[in-house]
Order: structure tokens, then sequence, then C-alpha cells
């Protein structure tokens, strides 16, 4: 069996302010050319790690012209929902998303955390599990959401997470997971998305975790300058043995080239007057975090509220969600 994996495409209709070129024609280059190698290597799956589009209510004519391209696979496609994907976060509003149209018209499959699919060949049967974002990934036991059951008796397991795991640990109120938290997984290949630099490829004792980082560069981190997107390009053979490689696009231009270096050195001065606030905040109060969500959960926690207060509080922040009509950054 023969497979290639993406992740954050993050399909847009504008181009986001620290980028010089055009954001549309350069994802429309990047899909074009990993549609092409997946049809030239005649890979069995195509897998997607979330957040394929910037925004679930995205304009319909944008997400046809992409529909079009993902249409010229030659394979099944697989895509899990990331963070972008869905309303207030929530993975059970897919079925109102753009990802959801694409579902419903058997382009592209979502994979749910209760369905793995199995994939028969060469007498190997390898299942293709996905935990898509949700309130609580990297902030519950890393079992419920990293070791996904063998629901097919299968020989080999791919799992997708759109999730922050990520080689060193990271500042207070940010959730995440260690890889080396992780080594003990059921899966055999773990493949990750949503940390948009990536760690690369990792393997111990025959397992694999990796995230080749994001396809699309669009927040003002200063790593992403010197960063090529990548893809990766794993086979499976008749006696369950496993290769991956990781190959970067031919049409991702350098940095240098697409990224507004003058935008880039006004957010790292933004970003500095931010976290100045948010220590002044956290000094004013007990809240580590400033996202809605967590917040919420704090407040349960400290006033012992019932879970399903805390649920019900996320529902609304889901619905406002969907009817926000702000701008792309917003």
């Amino acid at each position: 069996m023969k497979f290639l994996y993406i992740t954050d495409t993050h399909i847009r209709g504008t181009t986001p302010k620290n980028r010089k070129d055009s954001f549309v024609e350069t994802m429309t280059a990047k899909i074009k050319e990993v549609i092409t190698i997946a049809n030239r290597e005649k890979v069995d799956v195509l897998l997607h790690g979330g957040d394929v589009f910037d925004r679930p209510d995205l304009s319909p004519n944008v997400v046809g012209q992409f529909a079009r391209l993902f249409k010229e696979a030659e394979m099944p496609i697989f895509a899990i929902a990331g963070n972008h994907d869905t309303y207030g976060h929530n993975p059970e509003t897919i079925s109102r998303t753009m990802l959801g149209l694409l579902d419903s018209f058997g382009l592209m499959t979502v994979i749910q955390p209760d369905a793995p699919v199995l994939i028969e060949k060469n007498g190997v049967k390898v299942q293709i599990s996905g935990q898509p974002y949700h309130y609580d990934l990297d902030q519950r036991d890393p079992k419920l959401d990293y070791y996904p059951n063998n629901e097919h008796e299968a020989d080999v397991m791919i799992h997708l997470v759109h999730s922050m795991l990520v080689e060193k640990a990271l500042p207070d109120g940010i959730p995440h997971t260690l890889i080396d938290h992780i080594w003990g997984t059921s899966a055999d290949i773990v493949l990750t998305g949503h940390f948009h630099g990536g760690f690369g490829l990792k393997e111990r004792d025959g397992k694999y975790i990796c995230n080749p980082g994001a396809m699309a560069r669009v927040n003002n981190h200063w790593t992403e300058i010197s960063r090529i997107p990548q893809y990766v390009l794993g086979t499976i053979d008749s006696t369950g043995a496993i290769n991956l490689t990781l190959h970067p696009l031919q049409t991702a231009e350098k940095g240098d080239d697409v990224l507004d270096r003058t935008y880039l050195e006004k957010a790292v001065h933004q970003e500095e007057k931010l976290h100045e606030f948010v220590q002044q905040v956290k000094e004013q109060s007990e809240f580590k975090s400033l996202k809605m969500g967590d917040i919420i959960a704090e407040i349960a926690a400290l006033s012992n509220v019932e879970e399903k207060v805390r649920q019900e509080a996320l529902r609304r922040i889901t619905i406002i969600e969907e009817t926000w009509k702000g701008g792309d950054d917003e």
C-alpha cells in the first residue's frame, strides 16, 4: 500500500497580510503538484491532516475552485477536521461546514473518531483512523486521542491527529502534548498537523510519528521565512514493513520571495505588546488563558460547575461563531 500525506492547506479566497503573492494562485499550484505526484506515484490513498479550509463557511466559489482540483485525484482522499474546519472548534458541526460539503459530495471522506477506514492490499490490512481537533485535545489523557483501537484487526494502523504535538514543552497556558509521551501509542504511524512549523519524521522501535509542517504559510512567525512546505510519501509492503520519506514541494517559493519581512517585523512588535498585556491580565486574575473555551473550562473547574453546563456554554459560543460575519483575520 502507498499513501501521500499533507496537512494544513488553509484554503481561503484572500491573501494574508504578511504575503506578497496571490495566496489563491500559490495554493492552487501546490495542490496541483500534490495531486500530480499522487497520481504519478499511483498512491492508494491521499491523506489530509486537517485545516483543509481557513474558515468553515468559506465562499462556495472558492470551495468549488479547489474542489475541481481535488476531483483530479485518482485515489480516495481521507481527511480529519482541523480547528479551522469547524465552528467553535466543535467537530459535531462538520455537517454544516464546507469540509462537510466535500464529504457529502464524495470528493473527500472525513474520518470520524469512531469509524476508522480499512484498506486491504497484497494481503495486508491497514486501518486509517482519525482524531479531529476538539475542545479538550492536548488537555486530557493522551490515550484518548493518540491511542486508537484496532477496530478491524489490522496489521498496520495509521492514525491522523490535528493537535499540538511538539518536541519540547510550550509556555504555560498553551495546551500541547510531547512526542516522548506517546511512543506507547497503539498506532504504527501517527501523522499530525496544527503545529505549522512541523517537526519532521521521528522513528522509534518501528513506530513513526510525523508532522511535515503546514502546506500554507499564513502566520507571522519568523521560522516561516526559512521553512519550505513538505509532503510525506509512505509505503507499507506485503510484510507490513513501513517506509516514510519527506519531500519538499517544488512549487513552494522561498520565504523571502513570498513573505513580507516588514509586516513580520511589525507582527513581532505586536506580539511583544500582546505578551505584555497577557502578563498584566494574569497578574490581576487567576486565568491562564485568554481563549474563551479555556476561560469557561477554568471557571467551571473553580466553581464546580456541572459538565452539562460547561458544554452548554461551549455550544452557545459555537452558535455565535457560526453567525459571526467578521473578516478573514478576525
